[in-house]
């Protein structure tokens, strides 16, 4: 899913939220496809939430720690099942058209039907029943923000793929079988994070997860003090043709020359704050920038988490603000666009926290603010960050959501 700074007039429409109204999207379809007002009892929603991280930034992949939250900015599809192994979808915002024959998927055509694509070529590659299907999608998602809007349209997608088979399949699963789809079909050599706060979500918080186990739990958070609250950029990213695959790169070239000097890792994982300070004859000024953050990132997600717990909230401002100056110095992944959303939060009275989110290289910042200060970043943020950069932002306050499914009729 990909979309160009400024929100069109459909988009505005989707934000809003009144097209993902399940009877919306079930008239929807019947008004574009026979077979639907044929059946409409046979009509179902299936929904995948964004998500947004906390913290926890290029760790994933590192096998180390996140803490993302699934938010109820969504992808839905209404959808009537077929047997005829054909894929068609309506994008509700333009009309367009777009599908695929599942026996017969092909090569990625670049656009958003590849992650429907990738998606059921994964599913089919595990040897896992899929039916075809035809359905309408609509989505709340800001697009290219680093909200996680290809993982969302992936899990929305296998949700409607596996049908009535969706409960046979476990959410963790569902997750690594997305992320293949993503590196495998579409390009882009992600870690677990997104697919698993897509299909795994907590509606009562966060989720910390140990990327390397795969162990995970519930982290509440305290939303009846703080809002959690997005900063869109409004300047778009693309994963395929950005620095992230480089990255990642960079990370595993570490750890191949740390190998090669006798230690004892598979990832930076397995780098701790003492063996950080030894490394500096062991690896170049790039790589070990690189590393310095994950290292320290992986810190940084469990103290905040213990921070959490302890209702210590100038705890975690403190470590939001330190994650994002290593992301900006030492991983360099921000943009003078990011900086300037967290620069105008902190000036902000009652902002607990601010910090890109995601990726980075454009995107969102996520912050954590004080309920009664909500409407005073909002305000500063509308009246300031278009004269720093010249773009036009947008602000969701957003909560958590359970994980992809489908919606109760």
């Amino acid at each position: 899913m990909t979309a160009g700074p400024d929100a069109s007039a459909g988009q505005r429409r989707l934000t809003a939220g009144v097209v993902l109204d399940p009877r919306r999207l079930r008239a929807a379809l019947m008004a574009i496809e026979p077979i639907a007002r044929d059946r409409p009892d046979l009509i179902r929603v299936a929904r995948a939430p964004g998500r947004v991280n906390l913290i926890g930034e290029h760790t994933d992949y590192n096998e180390g720690f996140v803490l993302p939250v699934a938010i109820g900015l969504e992808i839905r599809i209404a959808l009537i099942s077929t047997d005829d192994r054909q894929v068609t979808l309506v994008l509700e915002e333009n009309g367009e058209r777009v599908g695929f024959d599942l026996d017969a998927i092909g090569p990625r055509r670049g656009g958003c039907i590849d992650y429907v694509a990738g998606t059921a070529w994964s599913l089919a590659e595990a040897g896992i029943p899929i039916r075809g299907f035809r359905g309408i999608l609509a989505s709340t998602l800001p697009r290219s923000a680093g909200l996680s809007s290809s993982a969302a349209l992936e899990l929305v997608s296998a949700t409607a793929l596996l049908a009535d088979q969706i409960g046979g399949v476990g959410r963790l699963e569902l997750a690594r079988l997305a992320q293949r789809a993503e590196n495998a079909y579409v390009g882009v050599n992600c870690g677990l994070m997104d697919q698993f706060a897509s299909s795994v979500g907590n509606a009562e918080g966060a989720l910390l997860l140990d990327c390397r186990s795969l162990t995970h739990r519930s982290v509440a958070l305290p939303l009846d003090r703080v809002a959690l609250v997005v900063c869109d950029t409004g300047s778009p990213r693309r994963l395929e043709s950005s620095q992230y695959n480089e990255r990642r790169a960079q990370c595993e070239r570490a750890v191949a020359m740390l190998a090669e000097r006798g230690a004892p890792v598979r990832s930076l994982r397995d780098v701790d704050e003492a063996g950080l300070a030894s490394l500096g004859d062991r690896l170049d000024p790039l790589s070990l920038r690189r590393a310095e953050h994950v290292v320290r990132e992986n810190e940084r997600v469990l103290a905040t988490v213990a921070a959490l717990e302890a209702g210590d909230l100038d705890t975690v401002g403190r470590l939001f603000a330190a994650s994002h100056a290593s992301l900006r110095d030492l991983f360099e992944v921000s943009s003078p666009e990011l900086d300037a959303l967290v620069s105008i939060a902190h000036e902000t009275p009652g902002v607990v926290g601010a910090r890109m989110t995601g990726a980075g290289f454009g995107g969102c910042t996520v912050n954590l603010v004080v309920r009664e200060a909500v409407d005073a970043l909002r305000g500063a943020v509308e009246r300031e960050y278009p004269a720093r950069t010249g773009l036009t932002p947008r602000v969701y306050v957003v909560e958590p959501v359970a994980g992809a499914g489908y919606v109760n009729p």
